[in-house]
């Protein structure tokens, strides 16, 4: 990751060419550092070295840095600066037992007042999601993965619902990509999202919420050995 950000621009529907937010671009960035270890945790964030690797001044970098902090994926701790956050198994277990009962509940409400509409692009993100398994796009993969799970909790309506899902999604986005590591994991995983998609297609809330449910305690599972 020695090459700088590239600052893309894109043309507006007016005409006139803006830049993408440095801002944005930086942020997503880091967190994928961060979710696939580049930046483990505990590690300490230090501006002039990232600055120099990823090619930015200290002043954006320092704003992407304190979001990070607002997702809950880095810490600011007072004579250290940003490090990136370490969680203990005990807080894993807690945030993943907390997002299967939230998850459930989505499974059943999206089931009953979900629209036609959300459905089909659930399928259609879960269909792209396993043409990278295929190709072995982990990262890709994973961020599907993670989308198809918020689309299914948006599908609920319930805005609390979401808020509080999306916080905690958050902020497990490192745990929950290690849990996909091995052929096994990997592959049991993409089998309980094709039950999701059997029982979401049938409208079917108790079967959705009970492989949601499964598919939450098989993360915990998955990662623990691994914290």
């Amino acid at each position: 990751m020695d090459e700088a950000i590239p600052v893309e621009r894109q043309r507006s529907a007016t005409g006139p060419i803006q830049r993408t937010v440095l801002h944005e671009t930086i942020v997503n960035h880091l967190r994928d550092m961060i979710i696939e270890g580049d930046l483990a945790p505990g590690t300490r964030l230090h501006e002039g070295q990232l600055g120099e690797q990823l090619g930015v001044s200290r002043t954006p970098l320092r704003e992407a840095i304190k979001y990070l902090a607002s997702e809950g994926l880095v810490e600011l701790v007072p004579s250290r600066g940003a490090v990136v956050k370490r969680f203990g198994a005990k807080e894993v277990q807690d945030m993943l037992t907390v997002l299967q009962a939230m998850e459930e509940l989505a499974g059943r409400l999206a089931c009953d007042v979900g629209s036609d509409a959300g459905i089909a692009a659930i399928r259609a993100s879960h269909d792209e999601m396993i043409r990278c398994y295929e190709a072995r796009d982990r990262m890709q993969y994973y961020k599907l993965n993670q989308q198809i799970h918020s689309m299914i909790v948006a599908l609920s309506g319930n805005t609390t619902l979401i808020d509080i899902h999306g916080t905690l999604q958050t902020r497990l986005k490192r745990i929950r990509f290690v849990g996909h590591e091995g052929p096994e994991n990997w592959a049991a995983a993409v089998a309980e999202h094709n039950e999701m998609i059997v029982a979401l297609g049938l409208r079917d809330g108790d079967r959705l919420s009970e492989v949601l449910g499964r598919h939450l305690r098989k993360a915990w599972e998955r990662v623990r050995p691994l914290l």
